[in-house]
């Protein structure tokens, strides 16, 4: 039996909750991809141009640093690898890409998921599988923050995970 794990970034609390429904649904181990400073709601406000989160995304190739515990975290004993995040800018924030490169997802089984009030996947699964190099990324799907418990069973089987 494969052992599951999800791991996900927070910046509010919809995508934990998401997060942990989904890793009680389909058994997995939960991991937060918290970062090293926390973000606060005027680096989450997106209409200003100087916010953190705004300077973060408009540069791809800026990395976030994640906390000591999520880059010492040991990923190699999971197969499949479920990762949320909320949609930022139509993409995944650049947090989960520092996620993906501190750690070795080669020949695992990768399925993203997002919160978002309205905006879309966007280039998300293509922005991310640079970060990691033979993984095999076998779906995502974008969730209201209501999913409930069989509609995240049923998309994870649909994925054979």
């Amino acid at each position: 039996m494969a052992k599951k794990l999800v791991a996900y970034f927070s910046a509010s609390g919809v995508t934990k909750d998401l997060a942990e429904r989904l890793a009680a649904a389909v058994g997995a181990d939960a991991l937060e991809i918290a970062p090293e400073v926390p973000y606060t709601a005027a680096d989450l406000n997106w209409q200003d141009k100087k916010a953190r989160s705004t300077v973060e995304m408009a540069d791809k190739s800026f990395r976030p640093a994640v906390a000591a515990s999520v880059k010492s975290a040991d990923v190699s004993g999971y197969d499949e690898v479920f990762i949320g995040f909320p949609i930022w800018w139509y993409v995944a924030p650049t947090i989960v890409n520092t996620f993906l490169e501190a750690h070795d997802f080669a020949g695992k089984k990768v399925a993203v998921f997002a919160t978002s009030g309205g905006s879309g996947m966007g280039n998300t699964v293509a922005e991310l599988e640079p970060s990691a190099p033979g993984a095999e990324f076998v779906g995502a799907k974008r969730f209201s923050a209501s999913a409930n418990a069989a509609e995240l069973v049923a998309w994870a089987e649909g994925l054979g995970l």
